[in-house]
């Protein structure tokens, strides 16, 4: 499997290159779409292995059109990133059905995020271009938890984001067993949904 490997060093402080590989575009190519309510197994050898790629992807949602990931620096435990398959620099560049297919996503993500996470807050952001902090040049969203930090007595502590805030490396074993719980609650969030609209 190692030489099927698409590798990438990555650093979310550079500015790109324009003719550097786009990291995302590795990523939906790397991973095959799945029916949601069915994903593959978590196996080392599965087409979910987050070695497919380096940096490790954690792949939480494939579709044709879209893919979701965990971010590789989150701001919070969670922090998802959501993007066409297809590159897309900017939003503007999305086509009307890519934009109709990321809305659904953004909103199934939400919810399973926050009964991944119980967190029951979240930011969803989404920057175009490098004087609006997004670093890499590929269409993406945010999915943010934003756990209360005052209930615990840390009121000089605060959430930032547009590119600031304190962002730590993604912990490989936290982020395996992340992904396949937010797996199995988008499988759970989609699954409750068909059952909704059968009423």
């Amino acid at each position: 499997m190692a030489e099927d490997k698409i590798v990438q060093s990555f650093d979310p402080g550079a500015t790109p290159a324009p003719d550097d590989p786009c990291p995302f575009c590795n990523i939906a190519a790397a991973y095959a779409p799945y029916d949601p309510t069915s994903p593959p197994p978590s196996s080392p050898s599965s087409l979910l292995d987050p070695e497919r790629v380096a940096p490790a992807a954690f792949v939480v949602l494939s579709t044709p059109a879209l893919v979701a990931f965990l971010d590789i620096q989150p701001l919070s435990r969670g922090h998802l990133l959501l993007c066409p398959r297809a590159h897309r620099p900017k939003l503007t560049d999305v086509t009307g059905p890519e934009a109709r297919e990321l809305g659904a996503a953004l909103r199934l993500l939400s919810a399973a995020l926050v009964r991944a996470t119980g967190v029951p807050d979240w930011n969803v952001v989404q920057n175009n271009g490098a004087a609006a902090a997004q670093v890499v040049a590929h269409v993406h969203y945010h999915l943010i938890p934003r756990p209360e930090i005052r209930a615990s007595g840390r009121f000089r502590e605060s959430f930032t984001m547009f590119g600031r805030g304190v962002r730590a490396d993604l912990d490989d074993d936290d982020a395996a067993c992340l992904a396949h719980s937010l797996r199995a609650c988008v499988a759970a969030v989609v699954e409750d949904e068909a059952g909704k609209a059968k009423l």
